[in-house]
């Protein structure tokens, strides 16, 4: 799947985001080596440590489904729909997260202006944990 379409379907995921605190609204559209795209968005809580941000959500979504096999995810996210054209990476617990399923050569896609910008996850978690450290 074309990088700029999997920013669509994430920009499309972040307009159903719950972020009545932060108003920091994010979305994310996970690519399983299938084909197949799960979507995911942030869903705050008013004492914050409950909230799940939009890449958890859709890793989440599609570890339930039976998924075990990805290779990118696009993440939108800002204030403001002028904001979604500024990188948007993810937090260290969803680096973690994705260090569990994601090999080094998984792509983190985000918009940098009209450029769609790819990541190998290896630049952006480089020295990550896994159980056989």
């Amino acid at each position: 799947m074309d990088k700029n379409e999997l920013l669509k379907i994430a920009k499309k995921a972040r307009e159903r985001a719950y972020a009545p605190y932060s108003d920091f609204r994010v979305g994310a559209a996970l690519l399983c080596d299938d084909g197949e795209v799960y979507t995911g968005c942030n869903v705050e809580n008013v004492s914050f440590s409950p909230t799940c941000c939009a890449e958890r959500t859709a890793i989440f979504k599609a570890i339930s489904d039976g998924k075990r096999k990805f290779s990118a995810i696009a993440i939108v996210g800002g204030k403001n729909d002028l904001d979604i054209n500024i990188p948007c990476y993810p937090c260290g617990v969803c680096r973690q997260v994705i260090s569990e399923f994601c090999d080094d050569d998984f792509l983190v896609i985000t918009k940098n202006g009209e450029t769609a910008e790819s990541t190998a996850f290896s630049d952006i978690l480089p020295k990550r944990f896994k159980i056989n450290n």
